[in-house]
C-alpha cells in the first residue's frame, strides 16, 4: 500500500492507481510546455516517476511528478 496523507478534506498520494491519467493528459497537452503531448508518453511518465495525487473527496485537484533515481537525485 502507497503512502496516504490527509489535510483537512484533501488527501495526498503517490498511489499511481488512484490517478486520473485522462485528466492529467487533458491539462498537461493543453499547456504551453507540452502541448500536444501523446497520451502514452504521459501515461509512460507516471508509470516512471514517483507522483503523487492531490484529491478532494474522489475528484483529482492536483498532480506533481518528481524524476528520480530513488537514492541520491530528484
Amino acid at each position: 500500500m502507497e503512502p496516504q496523507y490527509e489535510f483537512g478534506e484533501f488527501v495526498v498520494t503517490t498511489d499511481a492507481a488512484w490517478l486520473d491519467e485522462d485528466l492529467i493528459h487533458k491539462v498537461l497537452s493543453t499547456g504551453y510546455w507540452a502541448e500536444g503531448i501523446p497520451r502514452e508518453v504521459v501515461a509512460r511518465s507516471i508509470r516512471n516517476s514517483l507522483c503523487f495525487g492531490v484529491f478532494e473527496g474522489a475528484k483529482q485537484v492536483g498532480f506533481a511528478r518528481v524524476i528520480s533515481d530513488y537514492a541520491t537525485f530528484a
